[in-house]
């Protein structure tokens, strides 16, 4: 018998001061029976690092074709698709043509390091495409604050991130390899 996802309720509120975003969303979030605690937050925090009024959480790991979390604009163009963690090279060049921007947050350490090595010179032609590693021991520590019932705060400012849930915080320096 299948497993069934995990619902998580997050309040998340995100004082961007990079981009001049202020804003609180409030979050159901479907937890993939294979998805970490660690993929959960950063996941959650690559929604608060790219937040837009029309930003949504997709299905993610049930579904192929979709990213993690994208934007579409009000006529159903993809403007923005968030990917996380070590894509193929195809899928990272069939991303670039289908949306306007795309992001990708790598969280694997040494693993994320060789996968860059080996796509990186195959990316250049894309001026979409931006690519952030998150060194381990801070994804590490995001897994940490996880909990089904969340108020998540979410401070950027010169690309720093601090983030806090409850009374834990945890200081990110998401570094931007493209």
């Amino acid at each position: 018998m299948a497993q069934k996802s995990t619902i998580y309720k997050v309040e998340l509120s995100v004082s961007d001061m990079d981009r001049h975003y202020y804003e609180t969303h409030k979050l159901t979030v479907a937890k993939h029976p294979s998805e970490t605690d660690e993929r959960l937050m950063v996941r959650l925090l690559a929604f608060a690092l790219n937040a837009h009024e029309h930003l949504e959480l997709t299905k993610g790991l049930s579904t192929d074709d979709e990213p993690d979390i994208w934007q579409k604009s009000l006529s159903g163009e993809l403007k923005l698709w968030v990917a996380l963690g070590l894509p193929s090279e195809k899928i990272v060049r069939q991303s670039c043509g289908k949306a306007d921007a795309v992001v990708i947050y790598c969280y694997s350490g040494n693993t994320a390091e060789i996968w860059w090595e080996k796509i990186k010179n195959s990316t250049t032609r894309f001026d979409n495409l931006s690519v952030f590693n998150l060194p381990e021991q801070e994804a590490s520590a995001l897994a940490e604050l996880a909990g089904r019932s969340m108020k998540m705060q979410v401070n950027i400012q010169d690309g720093e991130v601090m983030l806090s849930v409850d009374d834990a915080i945890v200081y990110l320096n998401p570094v931007k390899w493209k």
